[in-house]
């Protein structure tokens, strides 16, 4: 028996195929086709749609809106706000509600939990604020801190606000 005769095919070559975009990676795509036949086209693919500032919302969109930093009032007054209203509500001098428009939702729910500092809870002495540091990352979020005085002891205080419905709210809380 004899081996069925082959018809001889051309070899394969390698084309560079041009893509609508940049490539992901830094070398280009490459595919194998027959000689003689057309270089396949890659279909076009949409890029991401234009970016739109945060306070930007459809009138039909319901929701928090984000704002930006020249939309908001002056955050260290903000953030003065909420650091002594918080601590005067702990210890017991103010009720909780009054930190609810200034904190998230999960912020005035471990709040008002019922769990407190000792510091904040126990005595009566004076409660001083220090000065509010400012540190703002990123346009529409600060992050401020103070140190809190009570009883000859000092204790740190750090937020983050975000500009949330044209105004500063707190996302996140620590008090040591």
């Amino acid at each position: 028996m004899s081996a069925p005769a082959r018809t001889a095919e051309p070899a394969l070559r390698v084309a560079v195929v041009p893509t609508p975009q940049p490539p992901l990676e830094e070398r280009p795509a490459l595919r194998l086709v027959r000689p003689g036949l057309p270089v396949p086209r890659p279909a076009h693919r949409p890029g991401p749609p234009p970016r739109q500032p945060h306070s930007a919302a459809p009138v039909d969109e319901f929701g928090p809106v984000r704002n930006r930093r020249g939309e908001l009032p002056p955050v260290a007054q903000a953030g003065h706000r909420l650091v002594r209203t918080t601590l005067e509500a702990l210890a017991g001098r103010r009720p909780m509600v009054h930190v609810r428009d200034l904190a998230s939702p999960g912020i005035y729910a471990a709040l008002s939990s019922g769990r407190r500092p000792a510091w904040c809870a126990d005595g009566n002495a004076p409660l001083v604020v220090g000065r509010i540091r400012v540190c703002e990352p990123v346009d529409g979020i600060a992050e401020v801190s103070a140190v809190a005085h009570r009883g000859g002891r000092a204790h740190a205080v750090a937020a983050r606000l975000e500009g949330i419905d044209g105004r500063w709210r707190c996302t996140a809380l620590q008090i040591g």
